[in-house]
């Protein structure tokens, strides 16, 4: 039934048997092997025409789960109604706000068991967040006063670093009194360069995922 299906079903079928079991299992533990046998009679040799090795299907994986998150960030970087500044807060409630959020904190899997998984995102954060989104929304804001830096091009990376890497509960085996003070030093150093855009509402959305995340793992 899967050789009959046009080339881009069938990466979708690799795709999202390979997404459902690294994040069952992890990276590491899952093999070619274990997706083929999710896939209803898909060859090995079918899924090697389309990927090379494992490694690139996790990069598929990862470049695909980034696809709506990015699209999000494109939106409303290229707002016209709002400031610098407000285009920052509201990436940051509309990130956390998503309707697939608690699914996908649910499913989440714990990114310091996939190393390989961990620095795509890392990567994907530096090379192509933080200059392609968050740069131009800091440049946009020098220009019209709502944010004051001498160096967009770094602060752009630190905002994004640390709401996505060191504030990740998927990534560090915190407790929840933790990762609340992980919160609290974000929404002060932001206060400290000038950019009041984490509010309590915020704080209390992402404990909340935290804690979701900690009691399925806890399961």
């Amino acid at each position: 039934m899967a050789r009959n299906k046009h080339p881009e079903e069938t990466v979708n079928l690799i795709l999202e048997a390979a997404t459902r079991l690294f994040m069952e299992k992890g990276y590491e533990h899952t093999s070619i092997q274990d997706i083929i046998n999710h896939l209803g009679g898909l060859s090995k040799g079918a899924i090697y025409h389309h990927f090379k090795s494992k490694d690139d299907i996790l990069v598929a994986v990862t470049n695909k789960t980034t696809e709506e998150s990015n699209k999000m960030l494109a939106d409303i970087r290229d707002r016209t109604d709002l400031t610098g500044k407000e285009k920052l807060r509201t990436i940051f409630k509309e990130s956390v706000n998503r309707t697939d959020m608690d699914d996908l904190f649910i499913v989440a899997p714990d990114l310091g068991n996939n190393p390989r998984l961990l620095f795509s995102i890392f990567r994907d954060t530096v090379e192509n967040v933080a200059p392609e989104y968050i740069l131009p929304i800091i440049e946009q804001g020098i220009s019209d006063g709502s944010i004051r830096t001498e160096y967009p091009a770094e602060l752009a990376e630190l905002v994004v670093l640390v709401a996505n890497i060191w504030t990740n509960p998927m990534i560090f085996h915190s407790t929840i009194e933790e990762y609340y003070r992980r919160l609290m030093v974000f929404r002060q150093m932001m206060r400290g360069i000038g950019l009041d855009i984490v509010d309590d509402e915020l704080v209390e959305r992402m404990r909340n995922l935290a804690s979701l995340y900690q009691e399925t793992k806890n399961k």
